[in-house]
């Protein structure tokens, strides 16, 4: 494929650049924002490659030249553009920015019409098969029984709770309805109501990130884990679900598409 990276030089571009270049694909573009110390310098020279003869810019336009596929992890703030250039310039969009606002989400959409576009704020294939689990779980279980999600990340994350916490709340409520999701319990907050859902970020160390939904029932409860061990993990995820675009029609796709 060729590639262009959109946020290039964070902890998840470099790793896909790297990740990207072992398995034989080309990067003709490399995005990094305003401002950015990388600017001007070879990506291959950051990541650890060599010289790939692909400068980083701020220019977004020039930097999805020629790609085939656009891989996005940058900030929430940067995504509506890049789904604007990517629409224009029919470049396909694999996005695993977390923590977009309506407008971001929207403008998702709206490239999703010109062009194919999956976007997930985790890009593991399992952490996709631990949420059809978490819906079959809580849908064969029932309202006895109370679902919690908490979540682990390196000190470093700027979001809490993260994107994929909030996936997994949202495949629970897919099974039992809306239900009020509660990021913190202080004080005298009487007892847990059966509408309810703890949805708790733990900050710390280097962990590249764990996620557990409790099922707690009378007498026994059931823990639905997933734990990444390198951010290779993510990368894969995404390249597999940009060779998976490559030819589709323009449309709005998920990880579910890609397991197929």
């Amino acid at each position: 494929m060729k590639l262009a990276l959109y946020g290039a030089t964070g902890r998840m571009g470099l790793t896909v650049a790297r990740l990207a270049h072992g398995l034989g694909d080309q990067i003709v573009g490399a995005v990094a924002a305003p401002g950015d110390p990388s600017l001007g310098r070879d990506l291959g020279e950051i990541a650890g490659l060599g010289a790939l003869g692909v400068a980083v810019g701020a220019d977004a336009a020039s930097g999805l030249l020629g790609a085939d596929v656009v891989i996005d992890f940058s900030t929430a703030r940067a995504v509506p553009e890049l789904c604007a250039l990517a629409a224009r310039q029919k470049v396909a969009v694999v996005s695993g920015t977390t923590n977009l606002d309506d407008r971001a989400k929207a403008q998702l959409e709206r490239a999703a019409e010109s062009v194919p576009v999956l976007w997930a704020p985790n890009m593991s294939l399992g952490v996709q098969v631990l949420a059809e689990l978490v819906t079959q779980a809580v849908r064969r279980l029932g309202s006895d029984y109370d679902v919690e999600v908490v979540e682990i990340h390196h000190r470093k994350k700027a979001d809490s709770p993260s994107g994929t916490a909030k996936r997994l709340s949202e495949a629970a409520q897919a099974a039992r309805g809306p239900m009020n999701e509660l990021h913190g319990r202080d004080g005298d907050v009487g007892p847990r109501t059966s509408d309810e859902i703890g949805v708790f970020g733990v900050r710390g160390g280097d962990v590249v990130g764990e996620h557990t939904v409790y099922l707690l029932g009378p007498a026994e409860r059931i823990e639905l884990t997933h734990r990444a061990s390198s951010r290779e993990l993510f990368a894969h995820g995404a390249l597999r679900a940009a060779r998976f675009l490559a030819g589709k029609p323009p449309r709005l796709y998920t990880i579910a598409d890609v397991l197929g």
